[in-house]
Order: C-alpha cells, then sequence, then structure tokens
C-alpha cells in the first residue's frame, strides 16, 4: 500500500494512492477505518492494515478523485527524527578497497519536530541563512516498538518507507561542531508524498535515489553503495533509544556528482528540487522569498 495523508476540512485523515492510468487517485481511509485512526495506527496495528488492505483492494480507481485535487500532509508525525550523516559511499577508483574509508559507527544527529513539512508545504528560505541546499533521503518508518533488538530482528519493526528532504543551511551548520542549528529551521524536514509499505520494497538497498534540480539530475546512486545496512541501523538505534511506530529514520544522502558539487548555488526563491527513487515515488520541495518576507506578506494579506 501507499498511505498517505490528506487534509479533509481542515482535518487531517488517512488515505490510500491507488493506481489509474497514468496518475494516481485518493482514497479516504477515514470511514473504513473509523474517527481518530492514523497512518502510524494502520502501520503499527495489524489488524487496521489488513481493513485498510482490503479498502484498497475493493475500490474502484475510476469512481475516485484524483489525489492532485488534495492537499497532503506529512504521512506520519513522527516523534522522532533521526538522520545519518556520511552513509553513502563516494566514488572508489577501480581496484581499491571500497570500505577503506568507512567510519567505525554512524554518524547520527536529530531533526526537532518543528522542521517537519508535507509534501505539499512551501518550504520559506530563512532571512538569516544564506546558504540553504538540499539533501534527497530514503526515510524509513517503524511500525513496531523498537528497543535493543538484534541486527535479524530488525527488519520486523519497520513499516515502509518514504522520501526525505533534509534541507540544511550550511553557514549555520558550519558555525559548530553540532549541527542541530543548520539542520532546525522552521520547515526544513519535508516527508512524503506517501509511505509505502514495507511488502512493496522487496530489496531495500538495491534502490537508486535520485535528485532533479533546475532538470538536471545531481544525485544518483544505489542504496548498495550505503555504508551502514538498515537492519544495523535499526538495531543500533534501538540500543539507545526505544523507536516507537511511526518514528522516521532518514538513511543519508549520496555525495552530489561532479558537476553538481562544482556548480554549487545556494537554494532561492523559486527553486524546486525533486527527489524520485522507483517504486517509492517523487518528493518535490519548492522554495520561497525569506522566513521574514514570507511573514510580512502574511500580515499584510490578514
Amino acid at each position: 500500500m501507499r498511505l498517505v495523508t490528506h487534509v479533509h476540512d481542515g482535518e487531517e485523515r488517512p488515505g490510500a494512492l491507488v493506481p489509474y492510468g497514468a496518475g494516481d487517485r485518493l482514497l479516504d481511509l477515514a470511514t473504513a477505518l473509523g474517527p481518530g485512526v492514523t497512518v502510524t495506527d494502520v502501520l503499527a496495528d495489524a489488524a487496521l492494515g489488513a481493513r485498510a488492505r482490503d479498502a484498497v483492494a475493493g475500490a474502484d480507481p475510476a469512481s475516485l478523485p484524483s489525489s492532485d485535487d488534495f492537499r497532503l500532509a506529512p504521512p506520519v508525525r513522527p516523534g522522532a527524527i533521526l538522520c545519518l550523516g556520511y552513509n553513502y559511499r563516494g566514488h572508489v577508483p577501480d581496484g581499491e578497497d571500497p570500505t577503506t574509508n568507512d567510519p567505525e559507527f554512524p554518524d547520527v544527529f536529530v531533526k526537532t519536530p518543528n522542521t517537519l513539512s508535507g509534501p505539499d508545504d512551501v518550504v520559506a528560505l530563512p532571512a538569516v541563512a544564506d546558504d540553504v541546499d538540499y539533501e534527497g533521503e530514503i526515510a524509513v518508518v517503524i511500525g513496531r516498538r523498537a528497543h535493543a533488538v538484534s541486527v535479524e530482528d530488525a527488519m520486523d519493526h519497520v513499516a515502509g518507507y518514504t522520501l526525505f528532504d533534509d534541507v540544511s543551511d550550511r553557514s549555520w551548520q558550519r558555525r559548530q561542531s553540532q549541527w542541530a542549528l543548520g539542520k532546525c529551521f522552521d520547515g526544513f524536514g519535508q516527508l512524503g508524498p506517501a509511505v509505502v509499505t514495507a511488502d512493496e520494497v522487496p530489496d531495500f538497498h538495491d534502490l537508486t535515489v535520485e535528485v532533479v534540480r533546475d532538470d538536471v539530475v545531481t544525485v544518483s546512486q544505489s542504496t548498495s553503495t550505503m555504508v551502514f545496512r538498515l537492519p544495523f541501523l535499526v538495531s543500533y538505534l534501538s540500543q539507545v533509544m526505544t523507536l516507537e511506530p511511526g518514528d522516521v529514520v532518514s538513511t543519508g544522502t549520496p555525495q552530489k556528482l561532479p558537476d553538481a558539487l562544482a556548480t554549487h548555488r545556494p537554494l532561492a526563491d523559486g527553486d524546486a528540487v525533486t527527489i524520485r527513487v522507483t517504486g517509492l515515488g517523487a518528493l518535490t520541495t519548492r522554495f520561497a522569498g525569506t522566513a521574514r518576507t514570507t511573514a510580512q506578506n502574511e500580515g499584510a494579506n490578514a
């Protein structure tokens, strides 16, 4: 299933994307599942998940509205957003051991709740930030509570996958050894559009992450080149903290391609960046103005 959270009359409701022709239709799951049910509930509760699957299987796509007619919120509202620093190997010359420069342990940091934004939200460029950058990543969504789980059992706690733009301001990130301020501006964690359930992804480590900016592919790399594989990451994190249903582990971004690195420019008003992974869909982040300009415009239009 591809589960989404859509906004209906100001209320966030669970839904599912159903393919139809070249696009998707949206099935509102609130009627089938009952009031107050969230996508996290569907991922965490086997009975709710089964009811959602039955609703999807019984739906007539032709009778459903287009997903484009709805505003999508973040598919889940995680209690914890855990992110990885360096987790994709760079280019290694032929004949050299690709693991030579691997770090011993994952470089883990957190993003705070204020960073969370949905696939239809526009990310405001802060007035005090002058080097805003994008990072296209696959995020793992936890479905079962995980505490001190083994590597062998770790995937039993993974409910599905979605896309994540770890928006970052490099100037604030460079100010200190801890990255928090550069990573935690409002809206700097765009998540979505859908959580694709784990059963629809046969091999997580056989996916290609691509990022497109200005109609140019700036990132293209396989998850097979990750330094720390997903079962290890889930197990490793669970030794320190209990991962709860709906929590997100974003698995790091590949390095930009050489031409993109050589021509880097900070994100500016009107820019858009698209992350795409076959089977997981595409997430487009749109950037506008500055935080200060946005606030002034909202005040003028009130």
